[in-house]
């Protein structure tokens, strides 16, 4: 299961209008500024996963139903097994799994996050993002550098971070080498 900016876009944007929502409700909904709202909902911007998520919210769906235009059918269980979750490219370099795209009514979005070591990035501010909820990330190998508000940590395999995600907030593999975690967004 694959899925394009257009078409995500577009499934955005004919829900809404059958919902009967107007681009000034979801724009404050998803507190995005009208103008940037509408030119994310055209497809003419890339958009972020938590942008997405709260265009979900605001909508009443599921995220995946944005993403693939199908409806998770799941209710009891579900197994995604080693490498085959659903492949989302959020953010340049990154690659993301989500683990569980076919569970309905999800309480929480585990995802498996791939972040490319980049030299160049390395002396670089790293940038910041916010939206609303928690977000529980695991190091599962690699080293982390994680940035929330004016404060820096450096994760490594095994350590865990938790934080209230409505804080500025950003991360890049550091120490040479790819880093891959369990991120958890609630």
């Amino acid at each position: 299961m694959t899925y394009e900016i257009k078409e995500v876009s577009a499934r955005l944007k004919a829900t809404r209008e059958y919902l009967d929502i107007t681009a000034e409700e979801m724009s404050a909904k998803t507190k995005t500024p009208l103008e940037e709202y509408t030119t994310l909902e055209s497809g003419e911007k890339d958009f972020s996963l938590s942008f997405l998520n709260d265009c979900a919210v605001a909508l009443g769906i599921e995220l995946i139903e944005l993403l693939t235009g199908k409806e998770p059918k799941l209710q009891k269980y579900e197994i995604v097994r080693s490498g085959k979750g659903l492949p989302i490219e959020r953010r340049a370099g990154f690659s993301y799994q989500h683990m569980a795209y076919l569970f309905k009514h999800k309480m929480l979005e585990p995802l498996l996050v791939k972040a490319p070591y980049n030299a160049a990035e390395q002396d670089l501010p790293v940038k910041l993002s916010k939206h609303d909820g928690q977000e529980m990330n695991f190091i599962i190998s690699g080293k982390l550098k994680f940035v929330i508000g004016e404060k820096t940590e450096i994760l490594e395999s095994g350590d865990c971070v938790y934080f209230d995600s409505t804080n500025p907030h950003g991360m890049i593999a550091t120490g040479g080498a790819d880093c891959e975690f369990l991120a958890i967004l609630v």
